[in-house]
């Protein structure tokens, strides 16, 4: 009887949940705020991202979106890889990570971004913003660190010019970012700030300074 009922909950689990591997091409993506091309690395096909100069601020809508796809709970998963511009500015921290929940016309999405040169330094405080959650357009990283000291920011050893492993894992309001293969999450979003019951696209995104590369991007529905 137990084995049964083992079966029919693999079962159900596995119609509740769909997994898409995306192929990078230039039908399936579109730019928004920023450049971009195909490209291959060590044989592997890779999107390389720069952002818009034009666009000036942080934390904004410059991302390249997966077109065709409509995620609210599930896990995307993506291999991202950064580098600093030659004319990278002084504030610059390889900022690369995903956006999701892209609305159609670009006006609102969450986002989760890395800042590599922090993993390693010196200085604490520094290490302690390598990852940041923000939620655009009303809650961008230095609101949110205003308001609430740490809570949407942590640490995680992390480096420039290095293959990282980037699986977020959204429920509801709840999002939990894993780096690599490691078991425990590096930082957890309990509220985000559109809500619960919001779905939209996927997006590769990048900040100013960064020349970012994206690869292996696997997403799973629930």
């Amino acid at each position: 009887m137990m084995k049964i009922l083992f079966v029919i909950a693999v079962t159900m689990f596995s119609i509740n949940s769909s997994s898409q591997t995306i192929s990078f091409d230039k039908s399936n993506l579109e730019a928004n705020g920023a450049y971009m091309s195909i490209e291959k690395m060590n044989d592997k096909k890779v999107v390389k991202i720069v952002k818009d100069s034009t666009q000036t601020g942080a934390d904004l809508p410059t991302f390249v979106k997966i077109k065709n796809v409509d995620f609210k709970d599930g896990t995307i998963e993506v291999k991202v890889l950064s580098q600093l511009l030659k004319n990278a500015p002084a504030s610059a921290r390889g900022f690369i990570g995903i956006a999701f929940h892209i609305d159609p016309p670009n006006s609102k999405f969450e986002g989760i971004y890395l800042r590599p040169t922090n993993g390693r330094t010196e200085d604490q405080l520094r290490r302690n913003h390598s990852i940041q959650y923000f939620s655009y357009p009303d809650y961008d990283f230095d609101r949110l660190r205003k308001e609430a000291n740490g809570v949407y920011e942590s640490y995680a050893d992390m480096g420039l010019n290095e293959w990282i492993t980037m699986r977020i894992e959204v429920q509801g309001k709840q999002a939990k970012l894993f780096l690599n293969d490691n078991k425990q999450p590096s930082l957890i979003v309990n509220d985000l700030k559109l809500g619960d019951n919001v779905s939209g696209a996927i997006g590769l995104w990048v900040d100013i300074g960064t020349e970012g590369y994206f690869k292996d991007l696997k997403i799973t529905k629930n």
